[in-house]
């Protein structure tokens, strides 16, 4: 579904990706680590096209992710942001439905938009609250349900449990697992929870010193040796 080849991407004489190799099966589930500040968020502003690599290609399907292909891209994926990141302005519902109003009117964005929140744990209440009345949790979990209310393709999650307590943050994870395998969706996790990684990934990549130091399946992270500072403990 994504291929990453050759990325390098710096800021002045600060390196931040130098030859990232990257890959993501079609309904893959990827989870990407490392110490912070080692360019993660980087790497996926990339993707997304927030930031312009100065090198290397990305490509989507086996085709290069380039202007032409992009508005394509961006319309079949979604995205937790890290803390929510709802509109303060908007009602939980136009935040779920955000996109769907574009193309269709509110009245069924908004039933589309209850489903989703139903899909992740939240009453039609909900709805018509201000994100201001949610709890961190139940924030998350309405970001949870925008990202999935146009049934994307490819999800994108940017540390989806920080600011959760444990067991708000196994429930987050338990969450994302079944929605990636309920709907097929290819999934792309930044996150420096280990925890996480074992419930959400099918895979893991360990981003060090600008390029990916290992890449293999959740099953075999044990036995890696570059993975050994990261086990059990937190990354940051």
């Amino acid at each position: 579904m994504i291929r990453i080849e050759g990325l390098r991407k710096s800021f002045g004489a600060r390196t931040v990706l130098d030859g990232v190799d990257l890959h993501v099966g079609q309904g893959e589930s990827l989870c990407v680590i490392g110490q912070s500040g080692t360019g993660k968020s980087v790497l996926l502003k990339c993707i997304l096209g927030l930031e312009a690599p100065d090198e290397g290609l990305i490509l989507w399907q086996g085709r290069p992710l380039d202007r032409h292909a992009r508005p394509r891209f961006l319309d079949s994926f979604g995205m937790l942001f890290q803390g929510a990141a709802l509109f303060d302005s908007l009602p939980v519902w136009q935040n779920v439905g955000f996109r769907l109003r574009q193309r269709m009117s509110g009245q069924k964005a908004r039933g589309i938009a209850i489903e989703k929140l139903a899909r992740v744990g939240l009453g039609p209440e909900t709805a018509d609250m201000m994100p201001a009345q949610l709890s961190g949790g139940m924030a998350k979990r309405a970001g949870l349900a925008r990202a999935i209310a146009d049934d994307p393709q490819v999800i994108f999650f940017d540390e989806p449990t920080t600011g959760l307590d444990p067991i708000r943050a196994r429930r987050i994870n338990g969450l994302i697992r079944g929605i990636v395998e309920e709907t097929g969706a290819t999934a792309v996790t930044i996150t420096h929870d280990m925890d996480s990684v074992r419930a959400i990934g099918d895979s893991v990549a360990l981003l060090q010193d600008g390029s990916i130091a290992w890449q293999g399946a959740v099953a075999d992270m044990d036995d890696a040796a570059p993975l050994t500072g990261f086990l059990g403990k937190d990354t940051t």
